[in-house]
């Protein structure tokens, strides 16, 4: 074979090795993507049946209802216009509770329940992870302390 061969075979080669790959990544992709829609666009039919997407809103107040196995539950997520009724088996997050923000992932069951393999319940901006709020007290402390002692200190001069 002469050199030109060889270099166009590599060539072919390569491209034929680049298209799998980008063939693999785009399949893979298609496969874990999960697109957020509200309740109402679930009861609008915009979600997909055959699908698992997530359905995102709030948790309304006086509906969490646990099973008698103890681990599923249902629960209904609101949008302030619509309900989606969700179904859970599992251990909930610490942070969920009935009138606060929840993204749930799963899919929608013909009877019209949404089946959540997944449940994240959201916080509120003012969160702050004990250990970040350990660092930061004794940060607090001194500058406390540092305002108090130029509060006196401007008390004495005046």
């Amino acid at each position: 074979m002469k050199a030109r061969h060889k270099r166009l075979m590599f060539v072919a080669l390569g491209l034929v090795g680049v298209g799998a790959a980008a063939y693999l990544a785009v399949g893979a992709l298609r496969s874990n993507i999960a697109y957020f829609y509200s309740p109402s666009q679930v009861l609008a039919k915009e979600s997909p049946m055959d699908h698992t997407f997530r359905l995102g809103g709030l948790v309304e107040t006086g509906t969490l209802q646990r099973q008698s196995d103890g681990l599923t539950l249902t629960f209904v997520v609101t949008d302030n216009a619509e309900k989606v009724k969700v179904s859970y088996t599992g251990i909930l997050p610490d942070l969920f509770s009935e009138g606060r923000g929840v993204v749930t992932r799963g899919k929608l069951g013909n009877d019209g329940v949404f089946y959540a393999e997944d449940v994240l319940a959201k916080h509120d901006e003012a969160y702050m992870p004990p250990e970040v709020a350990a660092t930061l007290k004794p940060h607090s402390d001194a500058a406390a302390a540092l305002d108090a002692a130029k509060g006196t200190a401007a008390g004495v001069t005046q």
